[in-house]
């Protein structure tokens, strides 16, 4: 085990995540006479609301992914370190992660938590194997390799029953993320894929939102909700509300309507989108503090100013956070690490008293999710509009908060091929993608049994056969 030692003479801060929050900290303490330790299980910081675009050919994970390193490099007073974290001890101020065999204890004066949030199953963890969700690159490269070989594996068969399953693509949860990656796999088959096959028409494919709400979009209200899905409807997303899924298995899925009854959909491409769990870490934190607790999502019930009952230097933020109106959105990671940061600086100067803090106030910018080409809805405050304008809205916004100028510059170079042509840039697929994911859980499960280390990266051994055919079963 090695130790990282503390530097008596500046002040530590650690920060856990290398995402909105977790970034937006960091440099924010830029000038602050601190060392900030910045700790992640990625090497990249994800601009996740574009990652759909990444699992349908638009962008490269390149272009949503940044090297964290390579961002903070410029800034002398802030470390990066790679690893997952598995402890925080409250009392001693440490940091405990953990990289292959390598463990790594990081003391802290002040602890920024913004690990972020998962897919969440409900319950149903064994989903993931045949519907990933839309977290990281992995999911989305996992998902491109299915939504293009799905079409593959449809011009190749000659069983008109395995041909519709292939060309059916089940979207679960009709939030943003499901009602863009809808419109999306729509469009590859309207127009990328159009004359591209033999034996199908990709344009014959079915494509399902559903979700157990009974609305599109209910964050965003009834109004603009109806306005997207009648935008998908006129492309051919076929939309089911008020419908449950209740089992999921390589065939397809099983849904229960709100009457009670059951149905089958035969389908092989499934994508995930229903709802989001919060870091295991949330739990950590709250069962080492006196009274603090997690929601139903575990995300933890933090004071007014950020902060775990009877810790002021560990402040929760982002997707991490249970705050009352404050939807777990990038902006909400950015303004609630702000806000911490600034405490953090007010306190090396002496002029920060935990008792007489003022709460966080989050102030909304609005939200927004694009539904197709030109087409998007847009609700800020009060004000709701849908339609071109709001797309327009859409690019400047994502552009603006990419990190960058050769990620701005490269995501507008794709948009413009993307959106008034035909072809996308990122249609390669590799069966690794598809299978490689359930082949590394495997893999983890052989060696946790054997009481040994996980199988590193570039270690150079094959996976065992079995292995191989477990992983093709799911395909």
């Amino acid at each position: 085990m090695s130790v990282q030692s503390a530097k008596p003479r500046r002040h530590q801060v650690v920060i856990i995540g290398s995402g909105f929050g977790g970034l937006a900290a960091a440099k924010s303490l830029r000038r602050a006479d601190v060392d900030v330790t910045l700790i992640a299980k990625t090497t990249h910081h994800l601009f996740q609301p574009l990652l759909y675009q990444v699992a349908t050919g638009i962008l490269s994970e390149g272009e949503i992914a940044p090297s964290t390193r390579v961002i903070l490099r410029k800034q002398k007073n802030a470390a990066v370190l790679l690893g997952e974290v598995t402890g925080i001890d409250l009392a001693a101020k440490t940091v405990t992660s953990k990289l292959i065999n390598m463990e790594t204890v990081t003391p802290y004066d002040s602890l920024i938590v913004a690990a972020g949030a998962q897919q969440s199953y409900f319950g149903n963890d064994h989903f993931a194997t045949y519907a990933p969700g839309m977290k990281t690159i992995d999911d989305a490269l996992e998902l491109r390799g299915r939504i293009v070989g799905a079409f593959e594996a449809a011009e190749v068969t000659n069983s008109q029953a395995e041909r519709d399953r292939r060309m059916t693509f089940v979207v679960v949860g009709a939030g943003p993320t499901g009602v863009e990656l809808a419109g999306q796999i729509a469009e590859i088959a309207d127009r990328t894929l159009e004359g591209a096959f033999h034996n199908i028409d990709p344009r014959d494919c079915r494509v399902i939102l559903l979700d157990a709400a009974p609305a599109v979009l209910p964050p965003m209200g009834e109004k603009l909700g109806l306005k997207a899905q009648r935008q998908l409807e006129s492309m051919g997303v076929e939309i089911q509300l008020n419908a449950m899924v209740t089992n999921v298995d390589y065939m397809g899925i099983t849904v229960k309507e709100k009457d009670g009854t059951e149905r089958r959909i035969e389908c092989a491409c499934k994508v995930w989108s229903a709802g989001v769990q919060a870091s295991p870490l949330g739990k950590l934190i709250a069962e080492q503090s006196d009274g603090t607790t997690t929601d139903r999502a575990g995300r933890v019930v933090v004071e007014p100013d950020l902060t775990v009952k009877g810790h002021p230097n560990v402040f929760v933020v982002g997707d991490m956070m249970s705050v009352p109106n404050v939807p777990g959105m990038a902006q909400g990671a950015i303004q609630g690490s702000h806000y911490a940061t600034k405490l953090i600086k007010a306190g090396l100067k002496g002029e920060d008293d935990p008792a007489t803090r003022k709460p966080f106030k989050y102030f909304d910018k609005g939200s927004m999710a694009t539904v197709s080409r030109f087409n998007a809805v847009c609700q800020i405050r009060k004000f709701e509009f849908g339609g071109f304008i709001a797309w327009l809205a859409w690019l400047a916004l994502h552009l603006f908060y990419l990190v960058g100028y050769k990620s701005r510059v490269t995501t507008t170079f794709s948009w413009f091929i993307t959106f008034l042509g035909r072809s996308r840039g990122q249609m390669a697929i590799t069966e690794r993608w598809i299978y490689g994911r359930i082949a590394m859980e495997q893999l983890k499960k052989e060696s946790d049994a054997l009481e040994a280390p996980p199988l590193a990266s570039g270690d150079g051994a094959a996976p065992p056969v079995e292995v191989i055919k477990q992983s093709q079963a799911a395909g």
